[in-house]
């Protein structure tokens, strides 16, 4: 058995990171916790995965992060999904009410230490009593600021620094030297004062927080948007007895009533009733569906005016919803490459600004010899100087633009696809299923050697009735254009598949043997030749040999999908070469792939050859993106730079797959390599503002160029200004969705 399956995967909901350098030293000090064997924490959703080993208490990790000085709480497994959500969602909701009552007070008892500095410029010379200055500042530096000097205890004790460090030493130095002041000169302290310093930075701070908060629900909104699409209850059915009852007392097999408007509750097939169904806000498809008997449906989608009687497939947490939202939450919380190398500058960041802060004092007091003017640019420098920006600059983007795919219809499964999306250069397409609607009809009959309609007929009769037991989709095209025709379809006494090649059966005397010319046994060539003809008119070949002779072929095509032109356009726009791969006759390609105006396209491929070009392609110095959808396409999608997977496609193929469309769009191709390409310029862009913030704002703070309040607000404004940037994400939407909304 292999360590990973013994490793049990929990999530906590983790409070009290303010930057980086938290959640850097929880996963420090997760790893040194033994019986922990992986940890991940994400600062912008605040929650922390954790594998741990067969056997052990996830209470060792509760412990372990309040030790650390951060509180935890394990999310409970297997219970209601929404229900956990609404419970997180109302408590951000207290605890921003709470901290916008905080921020108010704090504002307003900052505002008289403000004024006079405001009014000066417009001759309105106003100043307080230097102890009424003191009684006001008290209470935003202990009261509302108490926040900052709880985390920084918190991290002195575990022996660490974090943002909370920084800003409690600068303000508590700005403020413990000007009630030294007031304490020494009592009313004549004005000119050293500095009250009003302290009280700015914390309201800015503290007013950042608030935005951030919002900002970081506004990044994670994808999850909860899918969450809320479940309904707590549903209409179960006992004979024609309909009752409501909790999704939790629903079982597989269930029968369930469906009214007009209502939200589909469970994963279920059709049993009664003619419906559309809405399936905007799960697939992205913005058409309602067309649902009769024996359609599928999905939680979360809504009913039209139809009613509907659903028997359950899967509820609660095997639905798709809840398998989408949790691909979802473990895309977001994962750990993009890029974001090691933030976390080794953010581990080091707050002793390197402590020991500027150090060298900036010392050297303006040995320049001056005056205390007072070294204090107040060092306090500065721990002000301006805040690893929040840094550490937020990867997760949100990643948290923000793999919501706006979800909500698209497209689920990235894991950031690191984001940094390799940019790169790819070649695009290679399954054909059936893919940019075919993968269901094959019959378009022609020909006899050997009486071509009559009669003789077509019975061809047709007695190819239908060796098809029966066959799950084929070329032998249940038969089947249905049999039934469509009028034609009697009878079951084979004998019937054998030849897995590649076709199938033998015996239909009343008759032996059948249809499939390749190779399986039929075409001794003279004939069947080839035909093949080849019914081939060039872009139609796959069937052929039938019946009691050991050639008597003649259908050609059956699958339709090409309405919209696979514009997706390899698309792509083409985008400079991406397009390659179309299939295992059908080389012809029956050749001839699709001049429709679509692919640039590349091969025929007779089976799954290793599939995955073998992929292979040669990267050999050559390809980035390579495979689409496909079933069980053959699987060792592609997994040898590709990026796997993408179709909706309708096989759980194997989704698997394998870094890319899973939630629905059958070719387009949704392109848009799932811009959405990601888009993410990691947000990225780069976000830690290039960081890390110029930091370059810029130290070195000002430091040869005293930025007041204390003004480096506050500044140290604020970087973190909402990098939550601002990855919102933008939120609005991103398929190019082909925005020119037809």
């Amino acid at each position: 058995m292999t360590a990973s399956a013994l490793s049990h995967p929990f999530t906590f909901d983790v409070e009290g990171m303010t930057c980086a350098a938290c959640s850097s030293r929880i996963e420090k000090v997760l790893a040194a916790t033994p019986g922990v064997r992986t940890s991940q924490v994400n600062l912008a959703l605040e929650r922390a995965d954790v594998s741990l080993e067969e056997g052990v208490d996830p209470s060792v990790v509760l412990t372990a992060i309040s030790e650390a000085g951060y509180e935890a709480s394990l999310r409970r497994q297997g219970s209601d999904m929404a229900a956990q959500e609404r419970a997180r969602e109302a408590h951000a909701r207290n605890e921003a009410h709470r901290e916008g009552w905080h921020l108010a007070v704090a504002l307003l008892l900052a505002l008289p230490l403000v004024a006079p500095m405001l009014l000066t410029p417009f001759g309105i010379d106003l100043h307080l009593k230097p102890s009424w200055q003191w009684l006001l500042a008290t209470p935003v530096q202990f009261g509302a600021g108490f926040r900052f000097y709880r985390g920084a205890w918190r991290a002195v004790r575990s022996f660490s620094a974090n943002m909370d460090v920084l800003v409690a030493l600068g303000t508590g130095a700005a403020y413990a030297f000007s009630a030294v002041a007031v304490i020494r000169l009592g009313d004549h302290a004005h000119d050293h004062l500095y009250f009003e310093s302290g009280a700015v930075v914390i309201v800015a701070l503290l007013a950042g927080k608030l935005l951030e908060a919002r900002a970081k629900g506004g990044t994670a909104a994808a999850v909860r948007a899918l969450l809320k699409l479940q309904p707590p209850t549903a209409r179960r059915l006992v004979g024609e007895s309909a009752s409501e009852v909790k999704l939790a007392d629903l079982r597989s097999g269930d029968r369930i009533e469906i009214r007009p408007g209502d939200l589909v509750p469970v994963d279920g097939v059709v049993e009664d009733g003619i419906s559309e169904v809405n399936e905007a806000l799960l697939t992205g498809e913005s058409l309602p569906v067309r649902k009769t008997v024996a359609a599928r449906v999905i939680a979360g989608t809504q009913n039209g005016t139809g009613r509907l009687v659903v028997r359950a497939t899967a509820i609660g947490e095997d639905s798709v919803l809840a398998r989408m939202s949790r691909a979802v939450e473990r895309a977001q919380n994962a750990r993009p490459p890029v974001q090691s190398q933030v976390d080794r500058v953010t581990s080091i960041f707050v002793p390197v600004v402590l020991a500027l802060a150090l060298t900036t004092f010392l050297g303006w007091l040995m320049l001056t010899g005056d205390l007072e003017q070294a204090l107040i640019p060092a306090v500065s420098v721990l002000v301006i100087a805040c690893p929040c920006a840094l550490g937020l600059a990867t997760p949100t983007a990643i948290v923000a633009g793999i919501g706006a795919a979800a909500r698209a219809g497209i689920l990235l499964r894991e950031p690191a696809v984001i940094e390799r999306a940019g790169l790819i250069d070649t695009v290679v397409f399954d054909k059936t299923g893919t940019l075919t609607i993968g269901h094959p009809r019959l378009l022609s009959v020909t006899a050997v050697p009486d071509d009559s309609a009669q003789a077509r007929d019975r061809l047709l009769r007695l190819a239908a009735s060796a098809q029966r037991p066959s799950e084929h989709v070329l032998g249940r095209a038969l089947i249905s254009a049999a039934l469509e025709r009028g034609v009697a379809v009878e079951p084979p006494a004998e019937f054998v598949a030849v897995p590649g090649g076709g199938i033998r059966a015996n239909v009343g005397q008759h032996r059948l043997v249809i499939g390749t010319a190779a399986l039929i046994g075409d001794d003279g060539g004939e069947a080839e030749r035909l093949a080849a003809v019914i081939a060039t008119r872009g139609e796959t070949p069937v052929l039938v040999a019946i009691d050991g002779r050639f008597s003649g072929a259908f050609g059956l095509a699958d339709a090409m999908r309405e919209t696979a032109s514009a997706a390899v356009d698309a792509l083409k726009m985008a400079g991406i070469r397009t390659i179309l791969l299939s295992g059908d006759r080389p012809e029956t390609v050749a001839a699709m792939a001049a429709r679509l105006m692919v640039d590349e396209a091969h025929g007779g491929i089976d799954p290793r050859g599939k995955s073998a070009f992929i292979a040669g392609q990267k050999a050559a110095g390809r980035q390579v993106a495979m689409v496909g959808d079933g069980v053959n396409d699987a060792l592609a999608l997994a040898e590709a730079d990026i796997g993408i997977a179709m909706g309708s496609g096989s759980d194997v193929a989704i698997e394998a797959a870094d890319v899973a469309l939630m629905r059958d769009e070719p387009r949704l191709v392109a848009a799932a390599l811009d959405i990601a390409a888009r993410t990691k310029r947000k990225i780069s862009h976000n830690l290039l503002f960081a890390f110029v913030y930091n370059v810029i704002g130290i070195p000002l703070a430091m040869a005293g160029a930025l007041s204390p309040a003004f480096a506050g607000a500044a140290m604020a404004l970087s973190s909402v200004s990098v939550l601002a940037s990855a919102l933008m994400l939120t609005l991103w939407r398929p190019v082909f969705l925005s020119k037809n909304p």
